[in-house]
């Protein structure tokens, strides 16, 4: 089986609150697209994350951030474009993280053709299972977002069948790493 076109990656890990926001929004993102779209759910390890997106055309990455915004803010950066800040993640457990990542697949070349970087500010990273309500609100918020991003690429046009089921080939699985 060849690299999806479109690839929904949810960073995070569930037993730090707010760090889970991640996989909760690529779940609910591709629930939505349907068989338009892959999930694929990672820890946040750097080298993990450039595998994991090797090779397709459309990513769009989800992860709990900490910029300092109102919990529950979106944050969306084109990163194809533009430089995503290394401090977003000041929460996260790897030293060698998601822009870091970006970063070095853009020196390397190994950046997917379009990569959405979609962050949802968290208030609680400690241990624990369950978000905080205003992260579990923006949720389906980021995922409508991630969805947009779907459609656009999809040349405007809904990215699964009404009604049609997740697509039971998906890419599932926590990347390497961790």
């Amino acid at each position: 089986m060849g690299a999806p076109e479109l690839l929904v990656i949810g960073v995070g890990n569930t037993y730090r609150r707010d760090d889970g926001a991640g996989p909760a929004a690529a779940r609910r993102l591709c629930e939505a697209a349907g068989a338009a779209a892959s999930l694929c759910e990672a820890t946040g390890e750097g080298t993990a994350l450039i595998e994991a997106w090797a090779g397709a055309g459309t990513v769009v990455l989800i992860d709990a951030v900490s910029s300092g915004a109102p919990p529950g803010s979106i944050r969306r950066i084109d990163a194809g474009a533009t430089a995503v800040p290394s401090e977003w993640f000041r929460g996260s457990t790897h030293a060698f993280g998601v822009a870091e990542a970006i970063e070095l697949a853009r020196t390397l070349g190994r950046l997917p053709d379009r990569l959405i970087v979609l962050g949802i500010e968290g208030a609680r990273f400690d241990a624990g299972i369950g978000l905080s309500p205003e992260v579990a609100a923006a949720v389906e918020a980021a995922a409508q977002m991630g969805l947009a991003e779907l459609t656009d690429r999809l040349g405007g046009g809904r990215g699964a069948a009404e009604g049609s089921a997740p697509n039971a080939a998906r890419r599932r699985g926590r990347a390497a790493g961790g």
